[in-house]
């Protein structure tokens, strides 16, 4: 008896469902790594934002003259870029609530390219993060030294005007914290 050369159907028909549930699982796997990445980039850019608002705030005078008075910037505008010299809050105290609550000068947005799209309590359509800062004195410094808290967050819209998400970190936002204090002149 002479054998049949080549793949019976049956073997024809396994074959194409293990590279069939391969190439699913393949494509799961691609779609698992672009969100991935897509969430690491806005990690990224977030850090980068705050990086930047942080650097806005350290810049401001804080500081005593040649005679020891306070040199303060209290009028800055850092809700806009480049920064105004007044029309703002400068270094003023924050609200208590001002990382939880868009607050005019306390908060600015900023689109998907990272361009600053200024503040306000209401965000603009193209908004894609929310930049929220805090300042506040430590009076255990006599007055000469500030926490400095920077949020940034993913802006996903909705929620009434004025409002943001909690104030609890997600993973799709940054938090930054720093000290300044006074210089001598």
């Amino acid at each position: 008896m002479r054998r049949a050369h080549g793949f019976s159907l049956l073997e024809v028909l396994i074959a194409t469902a293990v590279l069939t549930s391969g190439v699913t699982a393949l494509a799961q796997l691609v779609t698992i790594a672009m969100r991935a990445n897509a969430s690491a980039g806005a990690a990224t850019s977030a850090a980068l934002l705050a990086r930047a608002k942080m650097e806005q705030l350290r810049q401001l005078a804080w500081s005593v003259d040649a005679t020891g008075a306070p040199i303060s910037d209290l009028t800055a505008d850092i809700a806009s870029e480049p920064n105004r010299p007044t029309g703002g809050h400068g270094l003023s105290t924050s609200p208590p609530d001002a990382l939880v609550q868009l607050h005019p000068g306390y908060c600015d947005f900023v689109d998907s390219a990272g361009r600053s799209l200024g503040g306000g309590g209401s965000p603009p359509p193209d908004a894609a993060y929310a930049r929220q800062w805090a300042i506040t004195p430590l009076d255990a410094f006599a007055g000469n030294t500030l926490l400095l808290q920077v949020r940034v967050s993913r802006w996903q819209g909705g929620g009434a005007s004025g409002t943001n998400i909690g104030i609890v970190p997600r993973l799709d936002e940054t938090w930054l914290v720093g000290i300044k204090t006074r210089k001598g002149g």
